[in-house]
């Protein structure tokens, strides 16, 4: 069931992950194309792409930490065997689970909270709604870490 439920994160993630690198490549080629050769620049697509990267760029952060792809220095980690390994492994989520819910949660959920009003210069969108991947990535984070705790049990092993 937990590698059932770690796929299908997988697998929606990359979706939306490739969804949106699709809409920003076609996004910056109208840019470009609007700019260059119908000498009419597009007011819209630069916002949208800074929007699109931010989300890109934590989702796949989020993808990376699931698949342990993310920076790491295991230094200890490599030298620390049976108990000790896995003590050390539970320590680092336990601060890796604060970090997360405490900056990225509960930090982004009052930032969404903040910029309701607040609307988006060129396309108008709420900036709540762009903010929004800070709680959605710590989510996901979070969902890998309790996997990735609980593979911990289960193998003894991370």
């Amino acid at each position: 069931m937990l590698i059932t439920l770690r796929k299908l994160l997988d697998r929606v993630i990359l979706g939306i992950s490739s969804l949106a690198l699709m809409l920003l490549v076609v996004t910056v080629t109208w840019q470009v194309f609007s700019r260059y050769v119908l000498n009419d620049p597009s007011n819209w697509t630069d916002e949208l792409s800074r929007y699109i990267m931010v989300w890109l760029g934590l989702l796949g952060g989020s993808y990376l930490f699931g698949a342990k792809g993310h920076l790491a220095i295991t230094l200890l980690d490599n030298y620390l065997k049976g108990k000790p390994h896995i003590a050390l492994q539970l320590l680092i989520n336990a601060i890796c689970f604060s970090f997360v819910s405490l900056a990225m949660l509960k930090g982004g959920l009052a930032l969404m909270e903040r910029t309701t009003q607040q609307l988006s210069p060129a396309l108008q969108l709420p900036m709540s709604t762009v903010y929004s991947i800070l709680p959605i990535s710590a989510v996901i984070i979070l969902i890998y870490l309790v996997l990735n705790t609980l593979d911990l049990f289960k193998n003894k092993t991370v």
